[in-house]
């Protein structure tokens, strides 16, 4: 018999980031224990994939789940491959706040940081 690996997946949810999670998710009325927040890739965007995150009540057969800082993280198997050593941070800036994302698979990106090409 020879064992099968199921791949991995690893991402980075910073300090600052994990705590603009908690706060959305304190925010949120009645949510379940077993709550997190879904990372995604989504096509569209001008670069032809896009970040999604949303908090959701439980994970779905076959996510990845991960902790980081005390937030439980849903990824499904098509964004993983996407998502595998990104960095998630909440920065705020003369611009705004808002959530970023580094990733290492990206072969190019957009003006808006919010799409990517991989």
């Amino acid at each position: 018999m020879s064992a099968t690996t199921v791949p991995t997946v690893a991402i980075n949810l910073s300090a600052n980031a994990a705590e603009e999670v908690k706060k959305f998710m304190s925010d949120e009325e009645g949510l379940p224990e077993t709550a997190g927040l879904r990372v995604r890739v989504i096509p569209g965007g001008c670069s032809g994939f896009q970040y999604s995150l949303n908090i959701e009540e439980e994970s779905r057969q076959g996510d990845y789940i991960m902790d980081e800082h005390g937030v439980r993280l849903f990824i499904d198997m098509f964004s993983a491959q996407y998502l595998n050593g990104v960095v998630i941070d909440y920065v705020t800036n003369v611009m705004g706040s808002g959530f970023t994302f580094t990733n290492p698979n990206a072969t190019g990106s957009c003006g808006c940081g919010s799409s990517f090409t991989a």
